[in-house]
């Protein structure tokens, strides 16, 4: 005779001898036992239930149960400790212990208010090098983006999406392996590949059910991402089926992407807008300052959001949209262009946002965000960073984006740093985050990114200390690399390595 025990979550039906089985579960599929046995560790931490620590009366006890029922044995809590969730680059709003960005930040950048500073600059100062303490293997698919969350579960878990080989990957941190997920239906989850721009997708600050991942593109249009952990499945929800050309981003609780609309022989780029659950839909023309120059259907850069608008970048212009009001497209005048591989906008100390680029003689920044007259700043060299973590050579730009650098080390002229990370705040007396540091490279910056072997690369974290974390041989394509903060640790990955570096967070909750 079975038994049903419910939990607030969960339905456990006890069978004979004390076996128990998950019969339904909040917001999942059903398990197949006989596999989820191979996971038993894994699962019950996802599910908050426990397992035996001195006995063999069950594998496996429904969450809340302190003593096996036969012998009364203690069981082991499965349940680790609560982590904040990061989602690196992302204009959506995030929930208030996930630590979210000041509102004068832009949002979309690749910064995080998480307290990382405070945790990396314990470590022992340059000259000291130090290496990477952890390491895992990465991805099967390794071209791939990060999301570290609990997805409503009670354990923070993490994902790496393969968004151009339509693989979703998730990371088994007790048996130390990654997973493949699968599909779930029959042929009804929507194809995740999406390479016609830069990606990027919105969290959920409140998901309402267990498993809800985010908002993300498709070649095939805009869907909701969710996952069942315990069955190694996703499935996803339709917001916007339509062919995509860039990312999404949100403002003002409001999603917005970019698509294309219309016949084949007679394409044009339009902006759909709704609100996270898809309510509310609108599509607006795209208005153009200029209609001899077409809205790209390809290449844009992920978006970011500011003051109340949404950008999108692109090598031709940008596209400006505030709710309410008709997007706008402004191309770029000639013979400016800009150097989106250097790192993104850069905010000045009067709250205004400026891009780098290159007229042909000299370098300059120009003011984005404005449908007027743009205003444009000279500078010598070029310059590498986004929002306030700036970088001429191997000197950083402490004050406006155009001012002069700060020279604190001679030596350092024949360097180039790339700013990774941003560590964003209120309580900072000067930008810090994570860098890399090409050392002993007096090449142009441009070729620095596009594809040159850079002998010798220091990943160094710059604040009110440097601290060195680690040194890389021979890299290619520093731009590529990506970090991300899981299980109250900092991670880096790049696609050509075979495993992630991690750096522990001391006293980081």
């Amino acid at each position: 005779m079975a038994y049903r025990w419910v939990t607030a979550n969960s339905v456990w039906l006890e069978e004979e001898h004390n076996r128990f089985e998950l019969e339904a579960g909040r917001d999942l599929a059903r398990i197949d036992w006989q596999r989820a046995r191979g996971r038993l560790p894994d699962v019950a931490q996802l599910l908050g239930a426990a397992l035996p620590a001195s006995c063999a009366h069950a594998a496996i006890y429904p969450e809340g149960f302190a003593f096996c029922p036969d012998c009364g044995a203690p069981l082991a809590a499965a349940t680790p400790p609560p982590r904040p969730a990061w989602w690196g680059a992302t204009t959506g709003t995030i929930a208030a212990e996930d630590a979210p960005l000041p509102r004068h930040v832009p949002h979309g950048l690749a910064q995080t208010a998480l307290p990382l500073a405070a945790a990396l600059e314990t470590r022992p100062p340059e000259p000291a090098r130090g290496q990477a303490e952890l390491k895992i293997p990465a991805p099967p698919n390794a071209v791939c983006v990060f999301a570290a969350a609990t997805f409503g579960f009670a354990a923070q878990r993490l994902l790496a999406l393969a968004f151009t080989r339509n693989v979703l990957q998730y990371w088994d941190p007790l048996a130390q392996r990654w997973h493949v997920m699968t599909p779930e239906g029959d042929g009804a989850t929507a194809d995740l590949r999406f390479t016609s721009s830069q990606y990027a997708w919105l969290p959920l600050a409140q998901p309402e059910r267990r498993g809800e991942v985010a908002l993300v593109p498709s070649q095939d249009g805009l869907f909701l991402l969710l996952i069942d952990p315990v069955s190694e499945s996703f499935r996803t929800e339709p917001l916007l089926q339509a062919p995509l050309v860039a990312s999404p981003g949100a403002v003002n609780r409001r999603v917005a992407t970019l698509f294309l609309s219309g016949a084949h022989y007679s394409r044009s780029v339009r902006l759909w807008t709704a609100d996270f659950d898809g309510a509310d839909p609108e599509v607006l023309d795209i208005d153009s300052a200029d209609p001899a120059i077409a809205i790209p259907a390809e290449g844009w850069a992920r978006p970011y959001s500011y003051d109340g608008q949404l950008c999108w970048l692109h090598d031709a212009g940008q596209l400006l949209w505030r709710p309410g009001s008709v997007p706008r497209w402004l191309p770029w005048p000639f013979p400016w262009q800009p150097r989106l591989q250097f790192g993104g906008p850069a905010r000045s100390r009067d709250g205004r946002l400026w891009l780098i680029g290159h007229d042909g003689a000299d370098y300059s920044f120009r003011e984005l965000g404005t449908e007027g007259v743009a205003q444009v700043m000279p500078i010598e060299g070029a310059r590498l960073g986004f929002g306030t973590l700036l970088f001429r050579r191997g000197h950083q730009v402490k004050d406006d984006p155009w001012a002069v650098e700060d020279v604190e080390d001679q030596t350092r002229g024949d360097a180039l740093v790339l700013p990774l990370l941003e560590n964003a705040g209120g309580a900072r007396s000067q930008p810090s985050g994570l860098v890399l540091r090409f050392e002993q490279f007096t090449g142009r910056a441009e070729a620095a990114m596009a594809g040159d072997v850079l002998p010798r690369v220091i990943v160094e974290w710059v604040g009110q200390r440097n601290v060195i974390l680690d040194e890389v041989a021979r890299l290619k394509l520093p731009g590529d690399c990506v970090p991300f903060v899981y299980d109250g640790s900092l991670w880096l990955h790049h696609p050509m390595w075979n495993e992630i570096r991690g750096w522990r967070l001391k006293d980081f909750a």
